[in-house]
């Protein structure tokens, strides 16, 4: 995108998205965003402004007040608290989703965004801050800036002491980045007590089975797989895998379900329907692929395979990309689920029934691609 170069009148002081020192280039497609150069514009560019670039018009377009009614003051006030804490979602998963993926570099962009309306809406000393830091701790720790990670933890920490009635949620996510620290720092018993503590708190606000809960499983098996303890790794990759199966599996089956009885519904009902059956959002796909591949990988490199264990991960790989609409991947990971499942001496009967009506309902979809809810069409 092309960029114009500023010649910033006197008195006036525009400053660079993301360091906060003089700007001398604007982007040309909101105007209303400034950079330092063309650098800094590239790296906010793709980590978050594309996405954002015409929402932040609005947001930084001034209105002349004295002109408006109290009324539409209040008004005008209203719905820009509600585009703000919009885009603290937006920022958030988007920075979340680019942390799953592994791209921590374009992450600190999109949390720096998120952490910036959260201070406009709620205040800079407020509990809501702390995802944020969180965020561009765990960026700082994939970038290897330990000490800048530590800062942001540090942050957080503070944070949630003064806030009494912090939510379990919470405490779950800072104690899993904590973990992630120690671990970065090669200090595996400390990172181990954290993330035990983010198991706690997750499973307090979640349940124990629940994939918002299945992430500190993942993180401490990993720290065991680093310590070369593989049975214990083991348990905890099966215990991560039976959450994202049964929970995938109840999404499609949903799915399934509701594009069944779509036909006969009424407009009002289908969208009733819509609202209430689960889905994932960008993070969450994210967070699947990666832990879901990582365990698949594990497992196929492994000299003596579990059969069961890769036909499980296996069809919930599938049924993952049947949810993204890649219908190629899905029935490639779903025919080798199959495989493993019929090769056990001990044949799991109904995860093997479970996997061939999946594979069987793929294999019947050209001939239904008109009858598919519009997400898979």
């Amino acid at each position: 995108m092309t960029l114009n170069p500023l010649a910033n009148p006197k008195g006036v002081k525009l400053l660079c998205e993301l360091c906060q020192k003089p700007a001398f280039v604007q982007c040309t497609k909101c105007r209303v965003t400034f950079y330092c150069g063309v650098e800094h514009q590239q790296a906010d560019w793709v980590g978050i402004h594309e996405k954002i670039c015409q929402l932040l018009i609005p947001l930084r377009t001034p209105h002349l007040s004295f002109l408006s009614s109290e009324e539409q003051r209040k008004k005008r006030e209203q719905d820009l608290v509600h585009r703000q804490r919009n885009m603290i979602d937006l920022t958030r998963t988007t920075g979340q989703k680019l942390l799953f993926e592994g791209k921590h570099e374009q992450a600190v962009p999109a949390a720096m965004q998120s952490l910036r309306f959260s201070i406009d809406v709620h205040g800079l000393d407020s509990i809501e801050l702390v995802p944020s830091y969180l965020i561009l701790a765990e960026a700082s720790i994939g970038l290897h800036k330990l000490s800048q990670g530590e800062e942001y933890l540090a942050q957080a920490q503070w944070t949630v002491l003064k806030t009494p009635d912090c939510s379990s949620a919470i405490k779950s996510k800072l104690a899993r980045n904590l973990g992630l620290l120690y671990a970065a720092q090669g200090n595996y018993e400390e990172s181990l007590r954290h993330l035990a503590d983010d198991i706690f708190h997750a499973s307090e606000e979640f349940g124990t089975d629940d994939i918002r809960t299945s992430g500190g499983y993942f993180h401490m098996a990993n720290v065991f797989f680093r310590q070369n303890h593989m049975d214990v790794a083991d348990s905890l990759y099966t215990r991560v895998t039976a959450i994202w199966h049964s929970h995938l599996l109840r999404i499609v089956t949903a799915r399934t379900r509701k594009s069944d009885a779509q036909s006969g519904m009424s407009s009002a009902v289908v969208e009733l329907e819509e609202r209430v059956v689960e889905s994932l959002d960008e993070a969450q796909e994210a967070e699947a692929k990666q832990v879901l591949h990582s365990i698949h990988d594990i497992r196929e490199q492994v000299t003596n395979q579990d059969a069961a264990a890769m036909a499980t991960v296996g069809h919930a790989l599938a049924m993952l990309y049947y949810l993204l609409d890649d219908i190629h991947k899905a029935t490639e990971l779903g025919q080798k689920a199959q495989t493993s499942s019929e090769s056990r001496e001990h044949k799991d009967d109904e995860l093997a029934a479970c996997i061939n009506e999946f594979n069987s309902a793929l294999n019947q979809l050209p001939n239904k691609m008109n009858l598919m809810p519009a997400e898979y069409s």
